[in-house]
């Protein structure tokens, strides 16, 4: 008899197009793998009556007193029984003995190893190695068989799923920017149209306080040379509240003022921020960009978060204004995200923690040019170190359902890296906060 374990998995192939769920994280554990052990005292003629009742075995491992100490693959198997006097020399003697005579380089992998560097690893061998079967590891000091057309094939399936994924993304971010460009485009006219009217209120604004003044002047000097007003008068100043009016209309006057103020900062940062079909760059000044943003933003500077400013002298920078406020705006969106999901677990009582956004700009020195640093730091609950290798990839995001998209962080680092040869970079600890850099280089 001949010692040989054999598995019911050992001839399981999948028809052609049945292949198991694969992704680019996929092991050669999901593969087919043939287990089928000979020792290597057996006889040439016993392991060629096995490979005859086997056909679809690419070759035998070899043990000796249940350890493994090679493999002789069905096509070199095969190749030294068909040469003058190999069954002679071959056929009754031990099978290790024609295994040293062919002995050849065996790649050997761990059966973790994911199947497109498998594949890297098979192609990688001599073209005389290129079709020998590769010995699987596994748990224990087992050892499997993987015939290098199941590996082939499984990793042609993976680059096949890889490209339509990669195309779905494409699509995505063709979707996305579409979808960029037609909101700055509608944002442009809209505060186009609002721009008019909101500078015909700021431009009378300034008139309509000095008359009031003037009229209130008016006023005091009648109280003071009218000493007997009639009764109507008298009647009519009590029932219109003259004393509250006189009073209250320079605190109407001064909020309105601070609301037109507030109106045109609003239309200019639309405006500014709507720049998203730019053409071609253009000196901007990154400060006025985050400012923009901040101004549209501002509503959601609540619940006591701070804001710590802190400029540098900047010159202005040949840029894509209104996509960089785009980064601005996603990144520091993130940021309230972060410090809000922090203060709404943050445990009652708890007074050391204050929610805080700092905005630092900088010129540094890099490679003896001069670089634009813009960081934009929060201390919230910070990014796990295990997701934070995955940030920038499309469609990845640790928000719910309906609140992130996963495109945010990733076109970001597209609009800065692709079009502006910057860098975005990030720094997180838990706990404790995160900090995206963006550098941009002056001289683009």
């Amino acid at each position: 008899m001949v010692a040989i374990q054999e598995s019911s998995k050992s001839l399981l192939f999948f028809p052609q197009g049945q292949m198991p769920n694969l992704s680019l994280e996929s092991t050669l554990h999901e593969l087919s793998l043939h287990d089928f052990q000979v020792e290597s005292s057996r006889h040439g003629r016993e392991v060629a009556k096995l490979l005859q009742l086997n056909p679809m075995l690419p070759g035998v491992i070899l043990t000796q007193q249940g350890k493994f100490v090679g493999m002789i693959s069905r096509r070199r198997f095969l190749e030294q029984m068909s040469r003058p006097y190999g069954l002679e020399l071959f056929f009754k003697r031990p099978v290790y003995s024609l295994y040293r005579f062919v002995s050849t380089d065996i790649l050997k992998l761990t059966g973790n190893t994911k199947i497109v560097e498998a594949a890297r690893y098979s192609l990688q061998r001599p073209p005389e190695l290129l079709y020998e079967p590769i010995v699987v590891e596994m748990e224990g000091e087992n050892y499997r068989l993987l015939d290098v057309h199941q590996l082939l094939i499984a990793q042609s399936k993976i680059h096949e799923l890889t490209t339509k994924l990669l195309h779905e993304q494409t699509q995505a971010q063709m979707i996305q920017t579409e979808k960029m460009a037609s909101l700055g485009q509608m944002v442009a006219g809209v505060a186009h149209e609002i721009k008019n009217p909101v500078a015909c209120i700021t431009g009378n604004f300034e008139f309509l306080v000095n008359y009031c003044h003037k009229i209130l002047e008016i006023l005091a000097i009648y109280e003071t040379e009218l000493s007997h007003p009639s009764p109507t008068l008298t009647e009519l100043k009590q029932e219109a509240e003259l004393d509250f009016i006189l009073e209250d209309l320079p605190k109407i006057l001064k909020s309105m003022g601070a609301g037109s103020e507030r109106l045109t900062k609003i239309v200019g940062s639309l405006h500014s921020f709507s720049h998203m079909d730019e053409s071609k760059r253009q000196p901007a000044n990154i400060h006025d960009c985050i400012e923009s943003t901040l101004v549209i933003l501002n509503n959601r500077f609540k619940k006591g978060i701070e804001l710590i400013k802190n400029y540098g002298d900047l010159p202005p920078i040949n840029c894509y204004s209104g996509q960089l406020s785009q980064v601005f705006m996603n990144i520091i969106s993130n940021a309230l995200d972060a410090l809000m999901d922090k203060v709404n677990t943050q445990a009652f009582g708890s007074k050391l923690w204050k929610p805080t956004i700092e905005v630092h700009t900088s010129l540094v020195e890099r490679s003896q040019e001069d670089w634009v640093s813009v960081r934009i730091v929060d201390n919230g609950a910070g990014i796990p170190p295990n997701i934070q290798s995955r940030i920038f990839e499309t469609f990845f995001t640790t928000k719910p359902v309906g609140k992130g998209t996963g495109l945010g962080l990733a076109i970001s680092h597209q609009i800065v890296t692709q079009k502006h040869g910057g860098e975005l970079l990030m720094y997180s600890q838990p706990e404790i906060g995160t900090e995206f850099e963006i550098l941009l280089p002056l001289v683009l």
